[in-house]
């Protein structure tokens, strides 16, 4: 997995590039109908983000996508550089299904429990993402999700703490570290970690005291500390 620098708050400036919305779609991939969400662009103007999503924008299967801990998806400008090279293709902004595109907040900079302010809204850092299927269907590759894995650039999804309206310009203002400070990277790396060592245990302990991680994952580093 290939660990990005951290970006120093002061230094970079951390603000929405762009907003995507988008309804879910079906589409057919391998002679199979499916119904995604994945398929998002940008929009102008003032968007509300409530406790669930952003008005205008879905999903489409609520069993593993969207819910109170993935209200929304964040993935840094910083990356897309790195992936029209890997896949010498261009990619226009909400490729990658991201609600938000963001300048400034890579995952070894943002910890599991960062709280900021995007426009009015108030929001925490849960969890990276996880990709399925259908980015390989955005992507149209089969390959595509065990490459974006192993990028370690998976973005980070966000929970609504207090609506309110934003949109593409709007600065990221931090407002809260998580005192824990278990970067999205930790948790990636961690996850496909075959053995742990002490330093691996200690972090997840750590991440195992923060309140905004859900308790799916938590569930499944205790699983594996009962067993390392």
């Amino acid at each position: 997995m290939h660990l990005l620098l951290c970006h120093n708050d002061r230094q970079h400036k951390m603000t929405i590039v762009s907003l995507n919305v988008g309804l879910p779609r079906t589409v057919v991939w391998h002679g199979k109908t499916v119904t995604t969400g994945i398929y998002k662009g940008p929009v102008e103007g003032r968007v509300r983000l409530r406790r669930l999503n952003l008005d205008g924008d879905a999903q489409a299967d609520l069993n593993v996508h969207g819910g109170e801990f993935k209200a929304a998806y964040c993935y840094p400008i910083e990356h897309y550089s790195w992936w029209r090279e890997a896949l010498g293709r261009t990619l226009p902004v909400g490729m990658f299904g991201e609600n938000f595109t963001t300048s400034g907040l890579v995952e070894d900079a943002v910890h599991i429990g960062d709280r900021f302010m995007l426009g009015d809204a108030q929001v925490v850092v849960t969890q990276p993402r996880m990709p399925c299927y259908k980015l390989g269907i955005r992507f149209e590759s089969d390959d595509m999700v065990e490459r974006f894995l192993a990028s370690g650039r998976s973005g980070f999804y966000l929970k609504v703490e207090r609506e309110g309206d934003v949109g593409a310009g709007d600065a990221i203002e931090v407002v809260e570290r998580d005192p824990q400070h278990v970067s999205i990277s930790d948790i990636l790396r961690l996850y496909v970690k075959q053995q742990f060592e002490a330093g691996d245990t200690r972090t997840i302990e750590r991440a195992l005291r923060v309140d905004a991680l859900p308790g799916g994952w938590k569930a499944h580093f205790r699983k594996r500390l009962a067993t390392t």
